[in-house]
């Protein structure tokens, strides 16, 4: 009896460790993949989501000219951080337009995202490199989207991902992380792996905050 239960814990213990080692193979080279953009507003009135969303466009605006012929993630951060000044006076100039007075901090950095569905694309939480803007107090409300490969475009109210960006972010991760993100793949099995790589990450990102 005693063995059975001994040889239990074994197999309980190699498929826990399994299961960690790819869902941090899959968040790794999900995470490697892209670029995402965060916006925080300075609270949840009405005035200040509205707010958010106008320094959100114009941000994207900008950042489509620059990178439009970039077709790789490091391009992307590179250009970035070569304009964080012009992000910062993009948002600080939106802002006062609308006559309010609020501070904005850019930054560079990876930081923790929850999951997030992009049309028919989505992404499981855990940390990604990101270009993130705080409006005044940033205690309102987030806005993220992926800023290479380009989703930060997708039409929300068809919610439709363009091929083209499918096809790009095919192209920038491995057949198994794509399934993986595509809602178009309705497999039970491929669910089953986000929902897994879902829970994994939620731990680290409440270790991480601890």
């Amino acid at each position: 009896m005693k063995k059975y239960f001994l040889l239990s814990i074994v197999i309980i213990l190699f498929l826990a460790i399994s299961a960690f080692s790819y869902v941090n193979a899959i968040s790794t080279n999900l995470a490697d993949s892209v670029f995402r953009l965060h916006v925080i507003a300075n609270s949840d009135s009405q005035e200040d989501q509205n707010l958010k969303y106008k320094v959100r466009d114009s941000l994207i605006e900008y950042m489509n000219t620059l990178v439009n012929s970039s077709y790789s993630k490091e391009d992307v951060i590179k250009i970035a951080k070569e304009h964080l000044n012009e992000f910062k006076n993009i948002a600080q100039n939106v802002i006062k337009e609308n006559e309010f007075d609020y501070p904005v901090n850019v930054e560079i950095g990876n930081f923790a995202f929850p999951s997030k569905t992009y049309g028919d694309i989505s992404f499981p939480s855990g940390f990604y490199d990101a270009l993130k803007v705080e409006i005044g107090e940033s205690k309102g409300q987030n806005w993220w989207c992926v800023m290479f490969p380009p989703l930060c475009f997708v039409d929300v109210t068809s919610g439709v991902v363009p091929e083209e960006s499918k096809e790009n972010l095919e192209d920038n991760l491995g057949t198994e992380e794509y399934d993986i993100i595509s809602e178009s793949n309705d497999n039970t099995y491929v669910n089953i792996k986000f929902k897994i790589i879902e829970f994994f990450e939620n731990m680290k990102i409440k270790l991480a905050n601890q």
